[in-house]
């Protein structure tokens, strides 16, 4: 698991989970005009927190804020995002500080066959990425990026962008639940076969990778927890190194980090990456199993 250009860009938007899950959208087709993603509310006599999943980058013109959504906006005292605004806009700099390599490595002695040449396929629709030089994850969430430009997604339209505005514009506080180092050191950190593994995965399925970002879009535009977790399953038990590391752990600290802020009165927006919140290890569920009371609300 952020806006967002990476590599020597100001304001790189975070690696919040898998290639898939960072630049989530939809493909090259027609963008539905209208999106009511998932959202619950985690509430008590004097404290109501609701729960926002996200996709960070979207086609133009998404229309993602009405329904339940607005009103959440509306009433809400703050915004809590994976990363606040100083850390989203540091994210860039931290990427160019991690994503280094010790030593070069080619990336034709890091894959071969099918996955060699998706890598090779994507590199020629827009400059190379520099792999040679980087680690493993920084050239995987360097594809994604190209994948998600590709298929016309704009971070510009994704949901923490229209949350911070929105927020600004309303002179309402924006936290962060994470800072972008954290978010990176993520990845960094990965057992090397983990990080290998996610960029095979990444190479060898590029060429149908806007296909598959828009079968999770259109489950996220729906609402459609079911198929959103049918479709994030299918990559992540592949690499449960990943899964630990990306998704239950950093789940279980910002449901932890939810339940303490139930002690405090207001209003609170959480909007994270919708992959945290779906199924028995997603932050609803688990702070359901702490005997907290959690309602789907759109």
């Amino acid at each position: 698991m952020t806006r967002r250009r990476w590599h020597r860009r100001r304001g790189g938007r975070a690696a919040v989970a898998l290639a898939f899950l960072l630049f989530a959208g939809c493909g090259s087709a027609e963008p539905p005009r209208e999106a009511r993603p998932a959202m619950w509310l985690v509430a008590d006599p004097d404290t109501r927190i609701y729960l926002l999943g996200t996709m960070h980058a979207l086609p133009e013109g998404t229309d993602w804020d009405g329904g339940k959504v607005a009103e959440a906006m509306r009433a809400a005292d703050a915004l809590v995002m994976e990363l606040s605004p100083d850390e989203l806009a540091a994210a860039g700099e931290v990427f160019g500080q991690l994503a280094p390599r010790s030593a070069p490595l080619a990336i034709d002695r890091r894959l071969s066959g099918e996955a060699l040449g998706g890598y090779r396929r994507l590199e020629a629709k827009g400059g190379g990425f520099g792999g040679d030089r980087l680690d493993d994850w920084a050239v995987m969430v360097l594809m994604g990026q190209r994948t998600a430009a590709l298929a016309k997604l704009s971070p510009d339209a994704g949901v923490e962008a229209g949350l911070t505005a929105a927020f600004r514009d309303a002179d309402k506080p924006i936290g962060g639940l994470e800072t972008a180092k954290a978010q990176l050191l993520l990845f960094e950190t990965l057992p090397p076969e983990a990080q290998r593994t996610l960029l095979e995965r990444a190479a060898s399925r590029a060429d149908g990778a806007p296909r598959e970002v828009g079968a999770l879009a259109d489950a996220w535009s729906r609402g459609d927890v079911a198929a959103l977790e049918a479709v994030i399953n299918a990559d992540v038990e592949a690499v449960p190194a990943a899964r630990k590391a990306i998704l239950t752990d950093r789940n279980r600290r910002w449901s932890a980090w939810v339940k303490r802020r139930m002690d405090r009165p207001g209003t609170l927006l959480v909007a994270v990456g919708a992959g945290h919140l779906i199924g028995p290890e997603g932050v609803p569920a688990l702070l359901e199993a702490d005997g907290l009371t959690v309602t789907r609300v759109q």
